[in-house]
């Protein structure tokens, strides 16, 4: 875990990776991400259900918005997957960019003003679990994309061009666990680092401009994840579409 400890005034009371521990069948949960996840899930929820209650065949308001959003979403996918086989992930793709996007957003919110025992930043993007977790659904996505196309000849891809590549496909799918997880983790964190410093040693209307454009940063990165998310699900239809198609001499 890591932790930041500043020896003068007024910066001795900001700590970096602090967590609000439960302890649940003898595991360690880090608590304030489990609040903060259900929080970003519950506003994805509301807003889709405030859009959708009411559907207009000329969409306005909020539905407009809406749509256009997943009209955003299924143009990555339509981009990176492929105009064939990319419509069954556009709910995957969306899911994954909406999720970050608003857990990102959450860290902007002046941790102070939303009380949680020991917890100091509200945002489960600045916990390197969740981005785990959400690097894992990408590669779990990849696999489960290629079997989808070529069952089990998928899997010829670790053995292609030559079976002594397969050290180095394995190497690439941890690799891509790896910085999925750490980009954003990373950026995140850093960017909280950087608005809490700033409170602490500013006004606070001070460190507002710089807040605003972390919103747009953190933007950025949930574009990102959700478009090499998809990305790597248009590698595995591809390897899976070459692993089926029959070899001509």
């Amino acid at each position: 875990m890591l932790n930041l400890s500043l020896s003068f005034t007024p910066l001795a009371s900001l700590e970096v990776g602090k967590h609000w521990d439960w302890n649940i069948a003898g595991a360690t949960i880090h608590g304030e991400t489990i609040v903060a996840t259900w929080l970003a899930m519950s506003i994805i929820i509301i807003i889709g259900w405030l859009g959708t209650r009411k559907l207009e065949r000329v969409p306005s308001g909020l539905q407009g918005f809406l749509e256009y959003g997943t009209s955003f979403t299924a143009n990555i996918a339509r981009e990176q997957i492929g105009a064939k086989d990319y419509k069954p992930y556009v709910p995957l793709i969306s899911g994954i960019f909406l999720f970050v996007l608003a857990a990102n957003w959450l860290g902007q919110i002046p941790a102070r003003l939303i009380p949680l025992p020991e917890a100091e930043i509200l945002t489960p993007s600045n916990d390197i679990n969740t981005t785990l977790g959400l690097a894992l659904i990408a590669i779990l996505a990849f696999f489960f994309a290629g079997f989808k196309t070529a069952g089990i000849s998928f899997f010829k891809f670790f053995i292609m061009p030559n079976p002594l590549f397969l050290p180095l496909k394995v190497l690439e799918v941890f690799a891509r666990i790896m910085s999925l997880t750490f980009r954003l983790f990373g950026n995140i964190l850093a960017e909280e680092l950087v608005v809490a410093v700033l409170i602490l040693l500013v006004p606070f209307f001070v460190p507002i401009p710089l807040m605003v454009l972390f919103l747009f940063t953190s933007a950025i990165q949930a574009l990102i994840f959700a478009t090499l998310t998809a990305s790597y699900i248009g590698e595995a239809i591809e390897e899976g579409h070459h692993a089926v198609e029959p070899h001509h001499d």
